[in-house]
């Protein structure tokens, strides 16, 4: 088809009107205004990186979950405290910057849902921050114990982490350093290191399972508790768990539902 030279054609003179594209300046790329996030995990290490400000919380997760090497992510989350110091879980679905207003932004990494029955996790990793969970939850008084529960998982949690004992290497009170319990004592350390001893052969894989079923038999085992009132003012705690919810007045669950 031949072309047309509509400038001739319709006796137009060469100084045409510059077209819109000419009159435009070249438009520019925008640039996305990005934010540095500082993430605690469970291991006390801390992790950095950078997203963009109007970036959705899964953005953040997945990198700290890249970061970890972690796949069974659903039992995991990432908390902040607002300007009252109140823990809040960050929203995957929306803008960090609409829930976190503060800066800088800083997170923990943390499990949101505790699995009923940790041995159906598929992967080691998983069940190692799952063990590092609760070894926080024990330690704050999270999740309260006997004096014999925190003997029994004190010591596979030192097999886990110093693996068999070794009389030349693991002389003295050598578990002295650790923590196990809120209120630790020399008697507790004391019955720690007499199981620990018993414990060779066992790997770390192995000392973190037995951790796990056995902790998970513990009645607090978890429940996120809330602070709240009765109908009559009372102050009681609302426990939520994979069981339904939990009413607990002065440490003892009163109803559940």
């Amino acid at each position: 088809m031949e072309e047309k030279d509509y400038s001739e054609a319709d006796g137009l003179s060469e100084r045409t009107t510059p077209s819109k594209a000419q009159k435009s300046p070249q438009k520019i790329a925008k640039k996305y205004k990005s934010a540095i996030c500082r993430v605690t995990l469970l291991d006390a290490s801390e992790y950095e990186c950078e997203v963009e400000k109007h970036g959705r919380g899964q953005v953040l997760f997945d990198l700290v979950c890249e970061h970890l090497n972690l796949l069974e992510k659903d039992y995991f989350g990432l908390t902040f405290c607002d300007a009252d110091s109140q823990k809040n879980w960050l929203d995957p679905s929306k803008e960090i910057k609409k829930q976190i207003r503060s800066s800088p932004w800083n997170f923990a990494f943390t499990v949101k849902f505790y699995p009923p029955d940790p041995a159906q996790l598929t992967e080691d990793i998983t069940r190692y921050y799952l063990c590092l969970q609760l070894r926080a939850d024990i330690i704050t008084g999270r999740l309260p114990c006997s004096f014999v529960t925190h003997a029994l998982l004190g010591s596979y949690a030192v097999q886990a982490e110093l693996g068999d004992y070794d009389a030349e290497e693991h002389v003295g009170n050598y578990v002295s350093e650790l923590r196990f319990a809120p209120n630790q004592t020399r008697e507790l350390e004391e019955r720690i290191m007499e199981l620990h001893k018993t414990y060779r052969g066992m790997t770390p894989g192995e000392a973190e399972i037995h951790f796990l079923e056995n902790a998970k038999k513990l009645s607090m085992y978890g429940v996120d508790l809330h602070h709240a009132k009765d109908s009559e003012g009372i102050d009681i705690m609302l426990g939520v768990c994979a069981n339904g919810l939990l009413i607990y007045r002065d440490r003892l669950r009163i109803n559940r539902f």
